[in-house]
């Protein structure tokens, strides 16, 4: 048995070949040098020695923006923690003073201060105090 599509089929391959000879290759431009690295690890998946070499400052420029940024949020974590804590001694100061207010409050009470004098023998006065008067011609 004989193809009589062959010659057709080989006819087109050559006609294919002589489109892809004539078409021009682009010029490859030279990426920046910040996307280099980055295209040359994701597209090829190797890394040479000399862009890892010409990317180490950027590397290094990011890993300190990176330590920069995780002691910033611990900071600003520990301030928050700090100004919490000081908000709780706060409160407990404010009721301990309420609470003192109120208890010196009680106790300096005409009453109450009657009967912590009592122990001593002093009582309170039932009649008005007296006025003294001395003369000039006295003295």
């Amino acid at each position: 048995m004989n193809n009589q599509f062959r010659p057709n089929i080989e006819e087109e391959e050559l006609e294919a070949e002589e489109i892809q000879i004539k078409k021009p290759r682009r010029k490859e431009r030279e990426p920046e040098s910040g996307k280099a690295f980055f295209k040359k690890l994701f597209t090829e998946g190797v890394v040479t020695k000399e862009a890892a070499t010409d990317m180490l400052p950027f590397l290094l420029f990011l890993s300190v923006l990176c330590m920069l940024y995780i002691a910033n949020s611990h900071m600003a974590v520990k301030n928050i923690r700090n100004i919490d804590k000081l908000n709780k001694e706060v409160k407990e100061l404010s009721w301990e003073y309420k609470s003192l207010k109120a208890d010196l409050m009680f106790k300096s009470k005409l009453t109450e201060v009657a009967k912590k004098v009592d122990t001593l023998g002093i009582k309170e006065l039932i009649e008005p105090p007296k006025k003294i008067v001395i003369n000039a011609n006295e003295h």
